[in-house]
């Protein structure tokens, strides 16, 4: 089991922990939401949670609450500019379905 960065996003993580001025990665999961069954939550870490599954990736931490990681193994976060918009991306390789608005997916 593991999930990862690219590069671009490990560079975007760590230039925003800077300005934070803490913090030791990113914690990722899952929600029930949206029209096709889940979505997923991304936050920035301070410090790792009793039951968090830890993964290091492009020398940051990458957090995943135990319930979460069946839907996110495998999964890489990029960090993407397209046009005037930027943001991280999951290449989740487990996704079955997305929803037209790329806001939920489904296993």
């Amino acid at each position: 089991m593991a999930v990862t960065l690219s590069e671009a996003a490990a560079q975007h993580i760590t230039k925003y922990l800077s300005k934070r001025g803490k913090g030791v990665g990113i914690r990722l999961g899952v929600k029930t939401s949206g029209c096709s069954g889940m979505a997923y939550k991304l936050e920035y870490a301070d410090s790792a949670d009793g039951d968090d599954v830890v993964f290091e990736s492009q020398g940051l931490q990458v957090l995943v609450d135990p319930k979460s990681l069946p839907y996110l193994d495998g999964t890489e976060l990029d960090f993407v500019r397209e046009g005037l918009q930027e943001g991280f991306k999951f290449n989740n390789p487990n996704v079955k379905n997305a929803c037209g608005c790329g806001e939920s997916f489904n296993v």
